[in-house]
């Protein structure tokens, strides 16, 4: 995967978390009781790009995350370096 998908119409903002074990936390704790799976995934991005904004703290030191605007998403996409590798993969256990 290169890109991340456009966002819904309920969800206008993006929000790439700056580490592993956040992402972990809401694949595993959240998005699988939500939607039955979560991943979590790594990639790199073009400083430049994100110079344009700022980490927004959710609770802590260690919850860090990026605000990007559903509008922005192409560019967010476009500022990605190489490929996007899902690194866990979580299920509900069925």
């Amino acid at each position: 995967m290169t890109a991340f998908p456009p966002r819904l119409p309920d969800q206008p903002i993006f929000y790439p978390v700056l580490t592993e074990d956040y992402a972990i936390r809401i694949a595993r704790d959240w998005n699988v009781g939500r939607d039955g799976a979560g991943y979590v995934t790594r990639f790199d991005i073009q400083a430049a790009f994100l110079s344009a904004y700022a980490p927004q703290e959710a609770g802590g030191q260690a919850l860090k995350k990026y605000w990007i605007p559903a509008e922005d998403l192409e560019k967010f996409n476009a500022a990605i370096v190489g490929e996007i590798v899902v690194t866990k993969s979580f299920e509900r256990n069925q």
